[in-house]
């Protein structure tokens, strides 16, 4: 996919960029695996704002996307269709199984319309499809990998996103996710072979605010131009310094590397700490 930029007419567009939406074949979603959200703009039960910066955009169609595959196992599929998903960075490929039912699954990077898929077991070292980590060679990039038995793909979901299977030596599979990390899964739990697709979706540029609020998103503005009673940054005559040692949240949690992380007891399967370079 390539990235498609404009002539600098306005100051809007100088710097923008945009999809050129090469990969997609369809622009009409299958009817059957669409549903309407209603749309909260970041408030609760209350109406008080819980999220702030959300609300407005465009309106849009949650589309059904199977991450797990687990109970089409065997069962080959064809790619009808590469579309796009208002909801989520990657692009989403139609896939009707062979029994006639049709699904929503990730599109892998390079996939084409009329290639088989299939998620079983073991099968065959291919880009699209789905097996046990233990059946996949070492060194292959994956994506969508199962965390929790049975919940399907959780990890390695978002555009251009890969998982590198590092290790089956130990009782446990070990993963490198992009950041870095190095963690242990099962190696009976399913992942897909290939990179996510859309992979230039990091180099998008918005351009202007207006596009931001078609995405959704409402204006932000700098804690220290607030009032102290809005953030902890705020107060001071003109443009004073935030008075603090760190910078804080808006709910007063120290930021600059305070430590937030709760799940203690999943520490033992991390292997190699993100934000460490040995």
């Amino acid at each position: 996919m390539t990235l498609k930029k404009f002539k600098p007419t306005t100051p809007g567009v100088r710097h923008m960029s945009m999809y050129s939406f090469d990969e997609i074949t369809k622009t009409t979603p299958e009817k059957s695996l669409i549903v309407s959200l209603k749309r909260h703009a970041g408030r609760n039960n209350a109406g008080r704002i819980c999220v702030r910066h959300r609300g407005s955009g465009e309106k849009k169609f949650y589309r059904l996307v199977d991450f797990s595959r687990t109970d089409k196992l065997g069962i080959e599929g064809i790619v009808k269709s590469v579309e796009y998903d208002p909801y989520r960075t990657a692009r989403i490929m139609l896939v009707q199984y062979k029994d006639g039912e049709k699904r929503y699954h990730l599109a892998p990077d390079g996939i084409k319309v009329g290639e088989d898929i299939v998620c079983n077991d073991k099968a065959k070292i291919k880009v699209g499809n789905r097996m046990m980590i233990k059946s996949i060679p070492v060194g292959y990039e994956i994506f969508e990998v199962e965390l929790n038995k049975g919940k399907g793909g959780t990890m390695g979901r978002s555009a251009g996103t890969h998982i590198k299977l590092v290790s089956l030596e130990t009782p446990k599979a070990q993963i490198q996710m992009p950041s870095g990390e190095v963690r242990l899964v099962e190696k009976t739990h399913y992942a897909t072979i290939g990179t996510v697709g859309n992979i230039e979706h990091s180099n998008v540029k918005i351009g202007k605010a207006g596009r931001k609020r078609h995405m959704g998103w409402r204006p932000t503005v700098r804690g220290k131009v607030m009032n102290p009673v809005d953030h902890p940054h705020g107060g001071g005559e003109g443009k004073n310094s935030i008075g603090l040692k760190s910078p804080k949240t808006p709910w007063g949690v120290p930021t600059l590397g305070f430590k937030t992380r709760r799940r203690k007891f999943t520490s033992n399967m991390i292997i190699k700490d993100r934000r460490k370079n040995a």
